[in-house]
């Protein structure tokens, strides 16, 4: 196939290391998905050449192997867009996203969320998706058992089926959409980041699609911390951001009150009736210029 030819893809893939304590989930998990990275980058070698990056505060600096390369420290967070009760210092997808445009001249990005491990046999798959022709796209990951908690585990992990889950956590397009994309102040570590992505990938890609049913990402276990409802004010906050993101698109695009992508139905759901009224008094002002 192509992916023979002397010419090899690149693909570049980004994700936002964090210092946790032995309690979070992601101190067992984050060290799985970089080694699973790793593996694949080695499998994917000569046909697919694929680069690794970082994004990361200077306080999670270095948590990856050497592998990867850090780009520059991040800068701001969720908190210099509010204040909250009880916040996280949760990056800004926006701030990740243009590192990893301005890092690599690859001419595919990814950005998974950093519990997001994947197969051996990832990056080539990814290749092989856009060969076919795809230029933006979300792969849904699978859950293995909790019980995995060491990267020694990994070949078991690789071996479970696991079962389906409808999460947003890949994403995959090409590189000169990038600079067409509208994301605010969406962040991630909590919800509405996955839909704002597929929101860009929607309006700005020719072929698009969501793949629901690949064995190509997994997640250990099925916890969701970012429900916890202390962190609240922080899931509202971005769910309003997501969705004036999506009136920015719906400028751009034409209004859409629902969407497929894939066998995927999206259904427009605002965070609360307050954002329900700034959606109609904003297009009732627009309709008066």
């Amino acid at each position: 196939g192509k992916l023979s030819q002397s010419e090899p893809m690149r693909l570049a893939h980004i994700v936002n290391p964090v210092a946790v304590g032995e309690t979070s989930d992601l101190f067992t998990a984050q060290p799985i998905t970089f080694q699973t990275m790793v593996e694949a980058k080695r499998y994917a070698a000569p046909r697919v050449q694929v680069e690794l990056f970082t994004a990361q505060f200077a306080e999670d600096r270095g948590l990856a192997p050497a592998e990867f390369v850090a780009t520059p420290d991040l800068d701001r967070s969720i908190r210099d867009c509010g204040d909250f009760k009880q916040s996280k210092k949760l990056p800004l997808i926006k701030d990740i996203l243009d590192r990893l445009y301005e890092a690599t001249a690859s001419d595919h990005l990814i950005y998974t969320n950093v519990d997001i491990g994947v197969q051996p046999y990832f990056y080539v798959a990814i290749a092989e998706l856009i060969e076919q022709g795809y230029d933006a796209f979300t792969i849904n990951r699978r859950v293995v058992s909790g019980q995995f908690k060491r990267s020694q585990n990994i070949p078991r992990i690789w071996a479970e089926a696991g079962k389906r889950h409808g999460g947003h956590d890949c994403f995959v397009f090409a590189r000169s959409l990038y600079h067409k994309f509208r994301f605010g102040r969406v962040c991630i570590g909590t919800g509405g980041v996955g839909r704002a992505l597929i929101y860009n990938l929607l309006c700005h890609g020719k072929q698009v699609t969501l793949f629901a049913d690949k064995h190509l990402t997994f997640h250990i276990g099925e916890d969701q911390p970012w429900r916890d409802g202390k962190f609240r004010g922080m899931l509202e906050f971005n769910k309003l951001e997501c969705e004036r993101v999506l009136q920015q698109l719906e400028n751009e695009f034409g209004h859409f009150d629902s969407t497929h992508i894939g066998n995927v139905q999206l259904k427009r759901t605002g965070a609360n009736q307050l954002i329900s009224r700034l959606v109609s008094v904003g297009r009732s002002l627009r309709g008066r210029k």
